[in-house]
């Protein structure tokens, strides 16, 4: 990978950071309404994946999609306009939290009941088989979503139609406050793929570099052979949402989790092997804060959506 793509991705990490950093002081004063799933802590996950596709294949996740957002190339304006539910957000307002979506990035949304995205994603990968493309859909959900009827539904129909879906879990080891353990029979969300012939594989989440050389492999593979299973282990640093209190973990695992931070790892790693120098990603740090605290100032300065928008975007055009 060239430097130019590599220091894109610290920025794009960095800027996910102070984006959601912002939006949990915007929410504590009551400009953001509704739900908040924050992605602190997670970065490299849609970072490593997202940089590995190419612009025509789409992604699809759940609530805890802005970070995906930045990644597909949403701007920081577009990402905070949308939180505060203002008209110049990616979605005019009408989607928040956890609702975004683009589809001229190829970004299919962000869906917030847990699992009913994956049929959908099956739905993309089968309209580009149908017509030919060799598009890649990946599919992002949390380690819940797999104890979801929907899960085994669109995993065994993608493998029987062979649909092009790469179905990736981020296991951040909490289906809210329950331990994955507490909730799945089996010890390795990826070993779910087993049942159905998907081919898998479990892969660190905290070290982006090893995001993006495994999700290049397995996107290259899905456009080939058909579905693919990646289980990435990462961890939330905040709470499942903003009002989870976070009583059923202790502070010193989040501290050991906070000791191996994703960003840290991300730029020692360009430093020692001379990708950037720290004057250069503090650069790069400056850039991001300066324009996450703009994107604040744009979406407080922006209008809010006008009455008759309830009624647009509702029906499709049948011409």
């Amino acid at each position: 990978m060239d430097k130019d793509k590599q220091l894109q991705m610290y920025y794009e990490m960095v800027l996910i950071r102070r984006i959601e950093e912002k939006a949990a002081e915007e929410y504590q004063k009551g400009q953001i309404g509704g739900f908040l799933h924050l992605y602190i802590g997670q970065e490299a996950v849609s970072t490593g994946l997202i940089a590995a596709r190419k612009p025509t294949d789409r992604v699809i996740t759940a609530y805890r999609d802005h970070g995906v957002a930045i990644n597909c190339g949403l701007s920081a304006n577009e990402v905070m306009a949308e939180l505060f539910g203002k008209a110049t957000g990616m979605s005019k307002g009408k989607g928040g939290s956890m609702h975004m979506a683009s589809v001229e990035k190829n970004m299919w949304g962000g869906h917030a009941i847990v699992g009913g995205h994956l049929p959908v994603a099956a739905g993309l990968a089968l309209g580009d088989q149908y017509a030919g493309d060799k598009n890649v859909t990946i599919c992002m959900f949390g380690d819940g979503a797999t104890n979801i009827g929907y899960f085994h539904e669109a995993l065994n129909l993608s493998k029987v139609w062979n649909l092009p879906v790469l179905w990736v879990c981020e296991n951040n080891l909490y289906g809210m406050g329950t331990a994955v353990e507490r909730a799945s029979a089996v010890s390795e969300i990826r070993q779910k793929a087993e049942g159905y012939g998907i081919p898998n594989e479990r892969i660190e989440g905290m070290d982006v570099m090893k995001v993006y050389e495994a999700s290049k492999k397995a996107i290259e593979y899905v456009r080939e052979n058909g579905p693919y299973m990646l289980e990435i282990i990462t961890y939330r640093f905040m709470g499942h949402s903003m009002g989870d209190p976070q009583r059923y973990r202790t502070q010193d695992e989040v501290k050991k989790w906070q000791d191996n931070d994703p960003i840290g790892i991300f730029r020692k790693s360009l430093i020692k092997k001379k990708v950037a120098t720290e004057a250069q990603l503090d650069e790069l740090d400056d850039k991001a804060m300066a324009d996450a605290t703009k994107s604040v100032e744009f979406a407080y300065a922006s209008p809010e959506p006008a009455p008759e928008e309830l009624w647009t975007d509702i029906y499709a055009d049948p011409a």
